[in-house]
């Protein structure tokens, strides 16, 4: 079975349900609102144990009854919670805003978050031991860049998340194996709002780049000059909150599997795609046998 590492954020997701976000200064009522266990990192981690993969959990969360319920969430959809400390701080929590569109607004709270600056005992462990490293920037650089280090001096592929969008340092860039922003993300790191123009400028920094695109799909770049522009399921989106953390999560699955790069970015588009029709975030996210299905049942050019 394939082994993915997540080094990243836990937080339990604190969702609001409007037909309209709120612009500034102004209040809305809420039509519904939930506790759901997320966090780029755990999504990351649930996404790609649901898609196939054995996945182990490096991260922190708090002495609270969020820590315990993260901690359970993480349990339940298979993933190995060993490396998950427990910090003497609030689990870390996600404030988010969900439109009648889909579309959401986030306002990320660090909280254990925060403590995860250094490689943990057992960490390296669990890195050295896996297949891919998953990496996002819900924790502060200095973890992340552990993370790195260590993958790259073990062999061990590299995934980068860089979300929320900020100044990489080129030691972490030189430890990637292969970036995967979405379109804003690769534009704030770039200059360029074209995600071709945003791509060719990315692999001055790694060598291989996916950036997501939505509804559009996803469009790949390498330093061997391959392009590739694979399209999205055509689906109504109800919440959008960790589609990309699907598409992360099942795209390092295939990969790691040895699947050419169109084919595994199609399954985690599909992937992806399933996610958006469910609201939540880890809850939305499908297992394997539903990726499958829905890839089956898909039309083909022939049709």
């Amino acid at each position: 079975m394939t082994r993915i590492a997540v080094l990243g954020s836990t937080n339990m997701d604190l969702v609001a349900y409007v037909e309209k976000a709120p612009d500034r200064g102004e209040t809305v009522t809420g039509r519904e609102f939930r506790t759901v266990p997320g966090g780029k990192g755990a999504n990351q981690a649930v996404a790609a144990a649901r898609a196939g993969a054995a996945v182990a959990m490096i991260g922190s969360v708090g002495a609270d009854d969020f820590g315990v319920q993260l901690r359970a969430a993480l349990a339940e959809s298979g993933v190995d919670t060993g490396q998950l400390r427990t910090a003497e701080v609030p689990s870390g929590t996600a404030h988010i805003v969900v439109d009648d569109e889909g579309g959401n607004a986030i306002v990320v709270v660090p909280g254990a978050n925060g403590t995860v600056t250094s490689l943990a005992p057992g960490d390296a462990a669990a890195i050295e031991t896996a297949d891919a490293l998953l990496l996002q920037l819900e924790i502060p650089l200095d973890g992340v860049l552990a993370g790195a280090r260590h993958a790259r001096l073990h062999g061990v592929r590299t995934v980068l998340t860089p979300a929320p969008a900020q100044p990489l340092p080129a030691e972490l860039l030189a430890a990637i194996d292969l970036l995967v922003p979405n379109e804003h993300e690769a534009a704030a790191l770039t200059g360029h709002t074209d995600p071709g123009a945003a791509a060719d400028a990315l692999l001055d920094r790694v060598p291989e780049v996916v950036i997501t695109l939505g509804s559009a799909g996803s469009r790949y770049a390498d330093r061997t000059g391959r392009r590739l522009t694979v399209p999205a399921p055509r689906v109504t989106a109800v919440d959008s909150t960790a589609a990309g953390d699907t598409f992360v999560g099942a795209l390092t699955v295939a990969l790691a599997e040895g699947r050419p790069v169109e084919e595994a970015m199609a399954w985690a588009s599909t992937a992806a795609s399933l996610s958006v029709q469910r609201p939540g975030a880890s809850a939305s996210m499908p297992y394997r046998s539903a990726i499958d299905a829905a890839c089956a049942a898909a039309p083909t050019a022939a049709d």
